[in-house]
């Protein structure tokens, strides 16, 4: 069975698993990653599966994109790769929500 994680809700743990501090480079990474491969005013959606293990996603590809070819699939492959997991194994489905505006 797949398991899905919002990654809003993802977000939000990475800031309780690994303290305020780290969760600051993770929202910076989060905003590196935008930022180098899409447009951060548009707003997209996309979904990755992946593979979980030892607190790391690995082996991610892109199962759905609202905005194909804006760069929101390197994007959204860019941040599983900092996105702290915790103890989560197996593959899972991870949604990612880009707002744009910014």
């Amino acid at each position: 069975m797949k398991k899905i994680i919002s990654f809003a809700g993802a977000a939000a743990l990475s800031t309780l698993l690994v303290g305020s501090a780290s969760a600051g480079s993770f929202e910076q990474s989060m905003d590196k990653c935008l930022s180098s491969n899409a447009n951060k005013k548009d707003a997209a959606t996309v979904m990755l599966s992946c593979t979980a293990n030892a607190g790391k996603l690995s082996d991610c590809k892109v199962v759905s994109d609202s905005l194909p070819g804006k760069g929101f699939d390197k994007a959204a492959i860019c941040v599983a790769a900092v996105l702290p997991i915790g103890a989560k194994t197996g593959e899972l489905k991870i949604p990612m929500r880009f707002p744009g505006g910014g």
